[in-house]
């Protein structure tokens, strides 16, 4: 199943030279990645995931501002309570529809809380 998630690039979203910054890049593919496994996470004991490793990024062509980034995530492979997602960011302007722009690998892990708020890691009991 694929995850979507979009944003509008706006002008305090760019770096110096105009385009957008890559750790906003990386903060949206991050909030894509969570939704992704957030919907995986429904019905078991896991009360959320946290990202644990961004196990390889690779920014593919520039986004500019006015662009927008359409963000398609998909789990590729679940562990005991590590679930790897496959983040893929498409810029969309008027010229193009669908340009991959980043691609990166999130490594999330389920976690539970506790009645005194701090979390513990905890196997999600599923498989893709």
């Amino acid at each position: 199943m694929i995850s979507r998630y979009s944003q509008l690039v706006m002008p305090q979203d760019a770096n110096v030279v105009g385009t957008l910054f890559g750790g906003q890049m990386v903060s949206w593919m991050d909030i894509a990645a969570a939704k992704a496994a957030f919907r995986f996470l429904k019905g078991t004991e896991a009360d959320v995931a946290v990202t644990r490793a961004i196990d390889s990024i690779e920014f593919t062509k520039p986004v500019h501002v006015g662009n927008w980034v359409n963000f398609e995530s998909q789990i590729i492979n679940t562990g005991n309570s590590s679930i790897i997602i496959q983040v893929d960011a498409f810029k969309e302007c008027h010229d193009e529809d669908k340009i991959l722009a980043c691609t990166a690998k999130f490594t999330m892990v389920s976690v539970k809380k506790t009645s005194d708020g701090s979390y513990y890691k905890i196997n999600h009991g599923k498989s893709i």
